[in-house]
């Protein structure tokens, strides 16, 4: 168990420091990386782990409806509970702001710490590919389905419904191409993070 304090999110010290609040309900979350392992506190419940006792890490892109830039870290340890650490914190219903330095410069410290201490953990970008190529498929689908609608107001000159439903599909391909693309299955080493998923990276 570790003896933190109340910190701001900042570097103290050696110690850099990383917090964010998931939601108006509950405690923030605070991590700082100390010199033997990854500490980390919620309201009453807090812990450590040594950097060589990560089992596995992924990195992913995942939007809300609140803020469409969100990068999450989560981090399984061989002992404790898996480890989220978010790029947004919550201010308000619908204030959610970015915290791309902070975040990107903690991810890219935490893995520098990971490396050093050779640590065997499996590094993994993305979705899961169980979810994620079905969700490709959907999203195709749903795009073909849209187009088809398009094509017909515009046969019925309904160009009122068929430049909604083409606006429609317009925003949802957008959307939907970037989360995919940033979600793409794969592996990195904790040497070269991926960019897409590190900001400031």
């Amino acid at each position: 168990m570790s003896d933190m304090p109340d910190l701001p999110e900042a570097s103290v010290g050696d110690d850099p420091v990383y917090s964010y609040k998931p939601s108006l309900i509950g405690a923030a979350f605070e991590f700082r990386l100390r010199p033997d392992g990854l500490a980390w506190r919620k309201g009453r419940h807090e812990g450590r782990t040594p950097y060589d006792r990560v089992a596995r890490v992924r990195l992913s892109f995942r939007p809300t409806t609140t803020q469409m830039r969100r990068f999450i870290a989560e981090i399984w340890p061989m002992d404790g509970p898996k480890l989220t650490v978010a790029s947004t914190t919550a201010r308000s219903l619908v204030d959610h702001p970015a915290q791309d330095e902070a975040y990107g410069a903690f991810i890219r410290e935490l893995h520098r710490r990971f490396a050093a201490a050779g640590t065997q953990a499996s590094f993994e970008t993305g979705m899961n590919p169980i979810l994620y190529w079905p969700g490709i498929v959907m999203m195709a689908v749903a795009g073909i389905g849209f187009a088809v609608l398009t094509v017909r107001a515009l046969e019925l000159a309904a160009y009122g419904a068929a430049a909604l439903i083409g606006g429609f599909l317009a925003l949802s391909l957008w959307q939907g191409g970037v989360y995919f693309r940033r979600n793409r299955p794969g592996r990195y080493r904790p040497q070269a993070l991926p960019s897409h998923l590190v900001p400031g990276n």
